[in-house]
């Protein structure tokens, strides 16, 4: 346990800290399965609402340095990517 004050003060900062950003991160995941499983149900419109509503997340996670700004960019991708697999694979199914 820490000792100085100034160190008791840094311990709650990053608690709290941490705390907020992995609220950030969960976030973000919760938004990003929600945006597939909205086109998974063929509500394409939900779903393009919900990838819009998850990059800006991320976007702004990167910006304020919870995710470095290049896991941002890969997230980003990666959730563009599969989105618009999904998308492909609900329309050639209707």
């Amino acid at each position: 346990m820490p000792n100085s004050p100034s160190a008791i003060k840094r311990l709650k900062q990053s608690q709290k800290r941490r705390l907020h950003n992995r609220i950030t991160k969960k976030l973000i995941k919760t938004y990003g399965k929600r945006a597939i499983a909205a086109v998974v149900a063929k509500e394409f419109e939900k779903g393009e609402s919900d990838l819009r509503l998850t990059i800006s997340k991320i976007d702004k996670a990167g910006v304020r340095r919870v995710l470095h700004p290049n896991t941002a960019a890969r997230r980003k991708s990666k959730l563009s990517r599969d989105f618009t697999a999904a998308v492909v694979k609900a329309r050639a199914s209707a």
